[in-house]
């Protein structure tokens, strides 16, 4: 069967992260949304999202074809529901379509003609930005059963310090001496050829994901993810990392999501609580305006591409967009639009021939092309975010 993932509804709410990527290639838990759906289906996927995205996430359609609505995290109980699926059967959980069975000359879907069947036991779904980290302790969970089941983790070192080892999965070529791993509140997975260095205390739930690092005597609580060839230190909590980005030095990450290719400057910091001890609200690109979130602790969602200078300060529930970069003194304002360069001092336009030159070194040093791809997108967002920044 061929199966695509579709973007749905949750798209706007999860910018600034789906500006470039479709909603599937969110990372939560140990793994991306995709990787979770094309793991328990035992097959790929391609996908449907915005046009200008296309080009580097293509759709590839059959005769036959199962639509997966990507904002859905499967378990195994979803997963054997979907790879059932026949011709003209949807699975729906309330008003909310799931999956559903479909052929390759249909033009427009009407679920009134269609077998539907209710989904009634629990998944995980990712509706807002905040519930990539909220929701991050449960993601984890049922990504370390998946992937560990019936293996055998590699040893831990006899310097590692460590409670609940039952609960921590290494595997190979892991370097780790000398540090505390406290799997008690929730396991630890550590990935291939990951490092965490020496003096550095974990509080599971923890995922380290492939080539990823964590520098000398960090204090990571969970739940906290680290995407692949990602570094992390000081101290962080809660917080979701994507691929190719960096937190590498002193100053405090809480309740946090940063998008790949970030880089927060040392000791940095930012709020996740706010003084008055008030419900966080946040900037929502669908309404252009503040939204309540239902959280008392939410901190920084940061874009991809996007940079902070040392000792920068971010306000409680900040949102940054696309390729800003932020420095200088005082709090920055909690929304800062994509392609956005200053502080609190104010903001001009960051151009896109001097953002797609950094973007370029920067991914050059992990060896990965700037592409023409990659800069179409890029150029798109900031064609799109141009309402939001004052030129």
């Amino acid at each position: 069967m061929n199966y695509i993932l579709f973007d749905g509804p949750a798209r706007n709410a999860l910018l600034p992260f789906t500006f470039t990527r479709p909603v599937a290639d969110i990372l939560v838990g140990i793994m991306t949304i995709r990787q979770k759906w094309e793991m328990r289906l035992g097959s790929t996927t391609t996908t449907i999202t915005e046009e200008y995205l296309s080009g580097k996430f293509p759709m590839v359609e059959m005769e036959e074809n199962v639509m997966i609505n990507a904002s859905f995290l499967p378990n195994a109980i979803l997963a054997e529901m979907v790879g059932n699926l026949e011709t003209n059967q949807a699975i729906f959980k309330g008003d909310d379509v799931i999956a559903f069975h479909t052929h390759e000359n249909q033009q427009e879907v009407n679920f009134e003609t269609y077998e539907i069947i209710e989904f009634e036991g629990d998944c995980i779904r990712i509706e807002h930005t905040w519930d990539i980290f909220s929701k991050n302790d449960a993601a984890i969970r049922e990504d370390f059963e998946l992937l560990t089941e019936d293996r055998i983790s590699q040893p831990i070192p006899k310097s590692v310090n460590t409670i609940a080892k039952e609960n921590i999965f290494i595997e190979e070529g892991a370097k780790l001496e000398f540090v505390t791993l406290n799997a008690s509140s929730g396991p630890i997975y550590i990935g291939k050829n990951t490092e965490i260095m020496e003096g550095t205390i974990i509080r599971g739930p923890f995922a380290l994901c492939e080539n990823a690092s964590v520098k000398m005597a960090s204090k990571i609580y969970g739940a906290t993810t680290v995407g692949p060839y990602s570094r992390i230190g000081g101290e962080v909590k809660n917080s979701v990392i994507f691929a190719y980005s960096n937190k590498g030095h002193e100053g405090f990450l809480g309740d946090s999501v940063l998008g790949e290719w970030c880089n927060i400057g040392a000791d940095s910091n930012n709020s996740n609580l706010k003084n008055n001890y008030e419900e966080v609200k946040m900037w929502n690109y669908e309404t252009e305006s503040f939204e309540k979130t239902g959280l008392q602790f939410c901190g920084l969602m940061m874009g991809d591409h996007s940079k902070c200078g040392i000792n920068t300060m971010f306000n409680t529930g900040t949102v940054v967009g696309v390729s800003a970069n932020i420095f200088g003194a005082g709090f920055p304002r909690n929304f800062v639009p994509s392609f956005s360069w200053g502080g609190a001092a104010g903001f001009t336009v960051y151009m896109t021939r001097k953002a797609f030159e950094t973007a370029r070194l920067v991914m050059s040093r992990r060896n990965i092309e700037f592409d023409e791809k990659e800069a179409a997108i890029l150029q798109h967002v900031f064609d799109e975010t141009k309402i939001w920044r004052k030129e």
